[in-house]
């Protein structure tokens, strides 16, 4: 009995840890609904200057940056999760599944926009915006991807189930549907793709052997391409 409560209280704790990317991610709404409105006068973010949505997305990077850090060392420091350990290479049918699901995403994107997504940000952005918004994508690839490592971690503890994708579906379930309103209004799609994405992310995880390295890049191309 009282391992099985040492195991339900550390499986809560990843879950938290998890919930805690999740919140670390939302702090971008300080910026975006905080003080942004008060100092630009109202405006959407579409009709931001250039300077505007540049300051917006290095204050919002440094933002993540540090619930990040501060989320990663809580799990090394407190539970003696390492996020970054060595895990075993990949075997060719795990690489072969990951490039289809590559390919899948862009897919999606390229119906969804229209086009290639990478291409038409850069069109409607230009260079610089696109410079930095990019760099936004990469910091939050690592946030939502600290989602479904805590939160596989936790479910793998609660269900000793360890290929069942449960990080990718906390990250569809939290993530992904808080994507129907991420663009300033109610967008069905938006909001339900972000969502299989999600769960598509946590398969990716578990496909490169839970590399964080490995699946930060496989999750990176397969949301921005």
């Amino acid at each position: 009995m009282a391992n099985n409560r040492v195991t339900k209280e550390t499986g809560r704790k990843y879950l938290l840890l998890s919930l805690g990317a999740f919140a670390g991610l939302a702090l971008e709404a300080v910026h975006a609904y905080g003080w942004e409105p008060l100092v630009y006068g109202g405006l959407s973010f579409r009709d931001y200057s250039v300077a505007q949505a540049v300051l917006h997305w290095v204050l919002t990077c440094l933002t993540w940056s540090l619930a990040g850090w501060f989320l990663i060392n809580l799990a090394r420091n407190k539970l003696g999760f390492d996020i970054f350990a060595k895990s075993v290479k990949m075997k060719p049918w795990q690489v072969a599944a990951v490039l289809l699901g590559i390919a899948l995403s862009v897919t999606i994107q390229y119906f969804d926009w229209d086009g290639f997504k990478i291409i038409k940000e850069f069109e409607y952005n230009g260079a610089i915006k696109f410079i930095f918004q990019y760099i936004y994508y990469m910091i939050e690839t690592a946030m939502f991807l600290l989602i479904i490592v805590f939160g596989q971690k936790a479910f793998d503890i609660w269900t000793k189930k360890r290929n069942v994708p449960w990080g990718g579906i906390l990250c569809g379930l939290t993530w992904g549907i808080s994507h129907l309103i991420s663009r300033g209004y109610f967008d069905i799609t938006n909001g339900l793709l972000s969502t299989i994405s999600g769960f598509m992310f946590g398969a990716a995880y578990l496909l490169t052997n839970r590399d964080i390295k490995k699946s930060w890049l496989v999750l990176f191309l397969m949301f921005v391409l």
